[in-house]
């Protein structure tokens, strides 16, 4: 069946509210109303050499039966380089018709970006770029009874269990940094899960903690990946915060983490927050799955390409 109008709109709503809270001021809205946006991209050196703005706009269509238009803006971006960037792009777009892929789209860039880090001159391209710093403070004086399981205990992305276990062991959970705007606070908690039966155990557990069973909104979404059968496990659960689960679980998809459950709890404060309070709950969810290592650093990223290439060119000197 095919999809409605309203269902394409709020797969674009969830898109760009998920690529907002992942890429913060880099992604910016030029019009909201004709739904263009941009956003700048980079080589994720200290100081950025090739960088890259990407404009798109969608089209009512998208992303059900139709790409996005979009615009590669770049001094050094010309000929070649842009012949294969395009084609690099439409090739992605042939392999997930029907999906949403500006996220994919944003890291290919971002991957031939470091490329051309990883193998050109110290100097990189005829263009001056300027980068700002940007630091986020978070309010610290809303905190949970008990305190965040230490990392040295946290197995994170391989807890596993045997199949005896499973009813017996309860998966660590970890807390994150709350942050509160206009009197509401919000906190993300964090745990590995490979059964469902443990997203209720840890459910159970965070509930045992009277702030977090109080709390105005407990939002919730998993992700399960079953070996056997190549698949997801996935759900999620606004608990009366209409959307929210939702949005976090296409936040949790566009990341593509797995086997972790993120639950993000609300204290209403009085005062309304409207579209701000899903970039809160999304902002919050990545966070924790930043710090936890559920999702690669761009730093990371970067490190691990030069790396492979340093393997390749060794390995090309061995063969000849």
């Amino acid at each position: 069946m095919a999809a409605t109008e309203p269902e394409t709109a709020q797969r674009q709503t969830e898109e760009i509210e998920a690529l907002s809270s992942i890429y913060g001021d880099e992604w910016c809205v030029v019009d909201e109303d004709e739904r263009i946006f941009c956003i700048k991209i980079s080589d994720c050196s200290k100081q950025p050499k090739w960088t890259l703005c990407l404009q798109v706009i969608l089209p009512p269509e998208y992303p059900t039966s139709a790409p996005p238009t979009y615009q590669l803006n770049a001094p050094w971006l010309r000929g070649q380089d842009y012949k294969e960037l395009a084609n690099s792009l439409e090739e992605i777009y042939l392999q997930n018709l029907g999906e949403s892929i500006l996220y994919l789209w944003v890291e290919k860039i971002r991957e031939v970006l470091i490329e051309k880090f990883q193998s050109s001159d110290p100097a990189g391209p005829d263009t001056k770029v300027v980068t700002e710093e940007i630091d986020v403070e978070y309010e610290d004086d809303f905190s949970l009874e008990y305190q965040p399981v230490q990392e040295n205990t946290i197995e994170i992305l391989n807890f596993v269990v045997t199949e005896s276990q499973e009813d017996e062991n309860l998966p660590p959970i970890i807390h994150g940094t709350p942050m509160t705007d206009r009197r509401s606070t919000f906190q993300a908690h964090l745990a590995p899960v490979v059964y469902p039966k443990q997203v209720k155990m840890v459910l159970g557990k965070l509930y045992e903690n009277k702030k977090i069973a109080t709390a105005t909104h407990n939002i919730y979404a998993y992700r399960i990946y079953c070996e056997d059968k190549q698949t997801y496990l996935q759900d999620c659960e606004d608990d009366c915060e209409t959307a929210a689960g939702g949005r976090l679980l296409h936040l949790m998809q566009i990341l593509n983490v797995r086997n972790v459950l993120i639950v993000v709890s609300r204290w209403y404060g009085g005062i309304l927050l409207g579209p701000d309070r899903f970039k809160h709950i999304n902002n919050c969810a990545r966070d924790i799955l930043v710090e936890q290592n559920y999702v690669t650093s761009a730093e990371e990223s970067s490190k691990q390409l030069g790396k492979n290439k340093r393997i390749k060119k060794d390995k090309k000197k061995t063969e000849h």
